[in-house]
């Protein structure tokens, strides 16, 4: 063979293998060897280095600080001395980190729960303890969930916003107050008073709960937490990034980046449409999610997810995507309600432990499940930053007289522009 002949044959295989490796990666970009690989352990592994792991990312579990943290947090110490934190987020962040592992202790050690009277809640709010406040109600499964504990079957369906632990009686114990119906409960624990005893470098500051603080009309809210000589942040609003970014974030926590969906506008709305999904992000970062093919689940499992499991996969989506470009703000948990086969999950902003309105509901995310599987999702992408200002408003305790119960701080955001605090009646229908 000529040396010229050996060239261009040469050529030729350096041409075919080049069109074989484009070959390869065009389908790999596509996906179509994801089953392939996938079902050889080996080449599966080595399929999911080679792909990467920014196109599909593992998923997303939040630490249990932030699943579980409360908006409230009142210490007693001996003596009767109240520590309070509720305005200072990053305070009362430090503070559960080291008083959220007491809640997860108290609640994986209960025994079978008792009622008890409100005066004996009452007086057990006086002994050296922690108090947890939610500001929505949150059934106890889900926090059992969250702290990976086991409650009495008898504690798991009630719904709360307060929960007490003291170091009283012979091994510490839980109380909390029902929501529907407002009973109280009780239930003995393994703690020892001395793990309450490593929080009292957080030295009294005044706090007091309504029913202590000589206000007129205090059962209508008794164990809301009054704080003296509190100023306020004025907070500014954005979008946290353009249309095109946020669809990015959104197509990655949903698993389909690698799918290279087509886009385009239609008018000020970027659209996304792929095989079993559309995408639409509108120019104020409200962004809608939607399956239209939905997968059936193996072996009939349709439908089993337990309300914890449902709100667990929520709050992963809502932390990847809303969560991760909120700013000084934090969303948490608000609610989940079940109409005609879906259940819905509501999440809200929260700067500076106030809420934070969006729009008519107020809703930083709704999350929507269909026979147990993920169907939409709402997510609405703001960023909020603290700009430095800061306010007097009413006081607690004449705030409290004028709204006739509990009030909670607020900011209505219609926009991007200064949000200023102010005070709003709260109020439950769920």
């Amino acid at each position: 063979m000529t040396k010229r002949r050996r060239i261009i044959e040469l050529t030729k295989t350096v041409l075919i293998l080049l069109l074989a490796l484009n070959a390869v990666f065009l389908a790999w970009r596509t996906g179509l060897f994801s089953g392939v690989f996938t079902a050889f352990p080996v080449i599966g592994e080595v399929w999911q280095i080679v792909r990467g792991t920014e196109e599909l990312p593992e998923p997303f579990v939040a630490p249990i600080v932030e699943a579980a943290r409360p908006i409230n947090i009142v210490i007693t110490h001996d003596g009767g001395g109240r520590f309070g934190v509720r305005h200072d987020t990053d305070l009362r962040n430090a503070v559960y980190e080291r008083a959220g592992s007491l809640l997860a202790e108290a609640l994986a050690s209960s025994s079978v729960p008792f009622e008890v009277t409100s005066g004996h809640w009452r007086e057990a709010l006086s002994e050296p303890g922690v108090f947890f406040e939610y500001m929505m109600p949150v059934r106890l499964s889900t926090l059992h969930s969250w702290f990976g504990s086991r409650l009495p079957e008898a504690a798991e369906d009630v719904h709360v916003r307060h929960i007490l632990v003291t170091s009283g009686g012979d091994g510490g114990r839980i109380y909390y107050k029902a929501h529907e119906g407002g009973l109280f409960f009780g239930a003995d624990i393994a703690i020892a008073a001395g793990q309450i005893h490593e929080l009292d470098s957080f030295l009294p500051n005044g706090a007091l709960f309504a029913f202590e603080a000589d206000l007129r009309d205090f059962e209508s809210a008794p164990y809301m937490l009054i704080l003296p000589n509190v100023y306020y942040p004025v907070i500014r609003s954005a979008s946290p990034a353009t249309q095109e970014e946020i669809l990015e974030n959104v197509l990655m926590v949903f698993g389909h980046l690698h799918e290279l969906p087509p886009t385009y506008f239609s008018g000020d709305v970027l659209i996304c449409l792929g095989m079993t999904f559309n995408v639409r992000v509108h120019p104020d970062g409200m962004t809608v999610y939607r399956r239209t093919e939905v997968l059936q689940q193996e072996d009939g499992a349709s439908g089993r997810l337990s309300e914890s499991e449902m709100i667990e996969q929520a709050r992963a989506v809502v932390e990847r995507s809303i969560g991760n470009k909120s700013g000084d703000a934090e969303v948490m948990f608000d609610y989940i309600e079940y109409e005609q086969g879906v259940y819905r999950i509501s999440f809200g902003y929260y700067a500076a432990g106030g809420r934070v309105y969006l729009h008519e509901d107020g809703a930083a995310a709704v999350v929507s499940f269909t026979d147990g599987v993920l169907t939409d999702a709402v997510l609405n992408f703001r960023q909020f930053t603290y700009s430095g200002e800061y306010m007097r408003l009413l006081e607690q305790r004449h705030a409290f007289a004028a709204a006739g119960g509990e009030f909670v701080l607020s900011y209505s955001d219609t926009g991007p522009e200064l949000l200023i605090p102010s005070w709003v009646e709260i109020w439950f229908d769920r």
